[in-house]
């Protein structure tokens, strides 16, 4: 599951295939107004139009269904628990009850994977709110004062955001008192069109276990004026926060973080306790922002790996190392393979701070890596894999195979690409034991699943 880099992948995909279908559609009627088969080809027309308007309405009602059911279910907009409901378009599912939208959840699950292996019932959360380690707000101005939030859905138009019900509510408190002193500081925010002012954007991160709290603030420049005051001022307002680091992104950009990051106070990271292994996160590591579930999810990942202390695994997109650093403490050998430096310097430092010499960590394409072990004569026992929502292309998928793994545990936050994932692995000799959602995401249309795919015997 990698949220920000993992969320546009399906949107494409959807239009691409709905475009194609009114296309097809088009190019059937091409020469159908000859007068001489008129009522005749007029009819065909109509009925090859009225297909295909089926096929897209089918196609609409299969990927939208979570839409519709909001559509259908929307209480009174007084009614709502979150204000920016409709303008925001981060929790689409925020109107429904639990049961409810993990009933969609597990039916999308259930439509996409059923056919390869069962899908079993969707684990959710009993408290679904201010789950969420990692906060982040652009700020801007509004009526001549600061403000900040996030970006409306398919829009760079911010919504400014008071409190969210899904952010840890430590980091909303910090935001607001960043807004202040941005005022009292006289600190001009960034203005997307112009290109012209300071302070951009605000990411914060909070310790799930340690309870230790990393802010970061995105400025335009490496100057942030009256620096020591500023960080003096947020600290007094918080002394709860660990670490505040200065991310310099000068660039024209979606990308929220830029290369550049100076430590303002305290070590520049923070420390989370998941699983029982002790990991360093900094700025710009990737960690489930869902720290409950994810001990949940990481745990029936183990349990279908079925390590017995004696395996070579392969944690391919290891990020800090998370899942390879759980699996470490089963088995005989865990590589991990991550091409972000950033983090595998620091899954480097936690397997040292975990005192654990049975992991190595490398920087490169897990693909390339891969198939380089395998013209090397090197076999794995199982492999774990967590790509991002885009899913794994053949090139990758084909190193898993000449590895000959006897188990793949598959972890995915889309199911739709897993499901094409899964295609192709069941046709190069694997089998689909079972599928095990897990709610990462409750209020949004995601799904997190993990499936247990095995060599089928030669």
């Amino acid at each position: 599951m990698r949220q920000q880099k993992r969320i546009e992948t399906t949107k494409s995909s959807k239009n691409d295939k709905i475009s194609k279908g009114r296309l097809k559609a088009g190019r059937k009627g091409v020469g159908e107004t000859n007068a001489k088969n008129g009522r005749h080809q007029a009819n065909d027309r109509k009925n090859r139009r009225n297909e295909a308007e089926n096929k897209e309405i089918s196609y609409l009602q299969r990927k939208t269904s979570s839409k519709k059911v909001q559509e259908s279910n929307c209480k009174d907009e007084s009614k709502m628990k979150c204000p920016n409901q409709k303008k925001c378009g981060g929790c689409q599912y925020l109107h429904m009850t639990n049961e409810q939208q993990l009933a969609i959840k597990q039916k999308k699950a259930e439509e996409l994977l059923k056919m390869y292996c069962p899908v079993h019932k969707i684990v959710g959360m009993k408290e679904p709110y201010h789950y969420r380690n990692k906060v982040h707000a652009v700020f801007s101005y509004q009526h001549g004062e600061v403000v900040s939030g996030t970006y409306a859905e398919g829009t760079h138009d911010i919504v400014p955001v008071e409190t969210c019900l899904l952010e840890d509510q430590r980091a909303d408190a910090i935001i607001a008192t960043i807004r202040r002193l941005l005022k009292s500081f006289k600190i001009k925010t960034y203005n997307e069109d112009t290109g012209y002012g300071l302070f951009r954007h605000v990411l914060i991160r909070t310790a799930h276990t340690t309870g230790e709290i990393m802010v970061v603030l995105v400025l335009g420049s490496p100057i942030l004026p009256s620096k020591n005051n500023f960080v003096k001022a947020l600290k007094k307002a918080h002394p709860e926060i660990t670490t505040i680091v200065l991310n310099v992104n000068d660039k024209k950009t979606s990308m929220v973080l830029g290369e550049k990051e100076t430590v303002l106070y305290g070590k520049g990271y923070i420390e989370d306790v998941l699983c029982g292994c002790r990991f360093r996160i900094s700025a710009k590591s990737f960690y489930q922002i869902n720290s409950v579930q994810t001990e949940r999810l990481y745990a029936k990942a183990m349990e279908l790996a079925g390590l017995t202390g004696k395996e070579c695994v392969i944690d391919a997109y290891c990020g800090i190392g998370t899942i390879g650093m759980v699996a470490a403490m089963h088995a005989g050998e865990v590589i991990g393979v991550e091409l972000n430096r950033d983090a595998v310097h620091d899954a480097v430092k936690n397997a040292k701070m975990n005192e654990m010499g049975n992991i190595r960590f490398y920087a490169n394409d897990a693909g390339i890596f891969m198939t380089q072990m395998a013209k090397a004569g090197a076999q794995a026992d199982v492999v774990f894999m967590d790509p991002p929502r885009a899913g794994s292309d053949e090139a990758f998928l084909a190193s898993v195979v000449r590895l000959l793994p006897k188990r793949i545990v598959y972890i995915s936050c889309n199911p739709e690409t897993q499901a094409r994932d899964m295609e192709y692995l069941t046709k190069q000799g694997y089998k689909a034991e079972g599928v095990w959602p897990f709610d990462l995401f409750p209020f949004t249309e995601h799904v997190e699943t993990v499936c247990l795919m095995s060599r089928k015997d030669k």
